[in-house]
């Protein structure tokens, strides 16, 4: 096993605290490409799919808490973290593909998806694709669900980007935000709110010109300069038996709340829990009450049985039969 070194500085980052809690990285090789993941538990196996700009570490507040009960598997996304980075394909139909694949080389054949964010759209997408290998479904300030995003996510979409970004995360740039932090921070972090120092801290991680360009194409294949261009809501009617929770921060600044409510009525028989004192990062803002709404989720839950007739039914009924039938749904809002 390899695993990355710690910073040396006195007052580690974001990023670096959670990385000295997080279990040694992993690395198998899938279709050529190296690929890095977390590991830790024994158990029924949870999925968990990080972000746009992420890395598996992360999950590293509530991985040792998740995986008491669960074989949990936190991966690296191709193109992020410590997996390659090739010339490849980002879009979340090949994500999700991604995640089937290492899921079988690990010899696991289903599994609860937990995604956050661009993760969600994956774990969505994975759900979609492979109904037969999802047992249930958590959406943690999911994409897909709207075209609302943060402008910085529309403005990497946008011509000029390649020139752009490579200026931005050169050393001396690096530096002088670096400087700014503290101010930056104090008149609203960019509009990011309590999730600022997280993220400035990712993007102080684009060193290298691969990991540039594999989060631009990533950025493209869901965001264009009006905002998200991948729904998932046109599909969610089939998500009709598969238990699924939704989980929002209060004060998320990249993707906003209400779509947590847009998600929650689409989804018949959803679950949907806010975190009143997070933003776009829940399980950072409250590790401990994350992992309980996770693990009640999974306690009160029976895994999702792929029923292949019943799936046929439902796409020939389509959305609208879906939308007409009531369905049990719980909410909730948390601290």
């Amino acid at each position: 096993m390899r695993q990355k070194a710690t910073p040396t500085a006195d007052v580690p980052s974001p990023r670096a605290r959670l990385r000295l809690a997080a279990p040694p990285v992993q690395f198998l090789d899938v279709h050529g490409y190296r690929r890095a993941f977390r590991a830790a538990g024994a158990g029924p196996p949870l999925l968990l799919v990080h972000g746009l700009g992420d890395r598996s570490a992360t999950w590293s507040s509530v991985l040792p808490l998740l995986s008491r009960r669960h074989l949990v598997i936190a991966p690296d996304l191709l193109g992020h973290g410590e997996s390659d980075k090739p010339r490849a394909d980002y879009s979340v139909a090949a994500y999700a593909c991604g995640m089937r694949d290492l899921l079988s080389v690990l010899d696991v054949d289903r599994a609860t998806v937990i995604g956050h964010s661009l993760g969600g759209g994956i774990a969505m997408q994975f759900a979609y694709q492979f109904p037969e290998r999802c047992e249930r479904l958590v959406l943690v300030g999911s994409g897909g669900i709207g075209p609302e995003v943060h402008p910085l996510l529309r403005l990497a979409a946008g011509p000029g980007a390649e020139v752009g970004l490579p200026l931005l995360t050169a050393t001396p740039m690096r530096a002088a935000i670096q400087l700014a932090g503290p101010i930056l921070r104090r008149v609203g972090g960019m509009g990011l709110g309590p999730d600022f120092d997280y993220i400035l801290d990712g993007y102080r991680s684009l060193t290298t010109k691969t990991a540039r360009q594999a989060l631009l194409r990533t950025v493209r294949a869901g965001v264009d300069l009006n905002g998200q261009v991948i729904t998932m809501l046109d599909r969610c009617y089939l998500t009709a038996g598969l238990p699924t929770l939704i989980v929002w921060g209060l004060h998320d600044r990249v993707i906003p709340v209400k779509h947590a409510a847009i998600a929650h009525a689409a989804m018949p028989g959803s679950r949907l829990k806010i975190f009143h004192t997070a933003g776009h990062f829940p399980h950072h803002a409250d590790p401990a009450g994350f992992a309980a709404t996770v693990e009640t989720f999974l306690t009160e839950t029976q895994p999702s049985q792929y029923d292949q007739v019943r799936w046929r039914r439902l796409l020939r009924a389509g959305q609208r039969a879906a939308a007409a039938r009531p369905m049990q749904s719980h909410a909730s809002s948390g601290s």
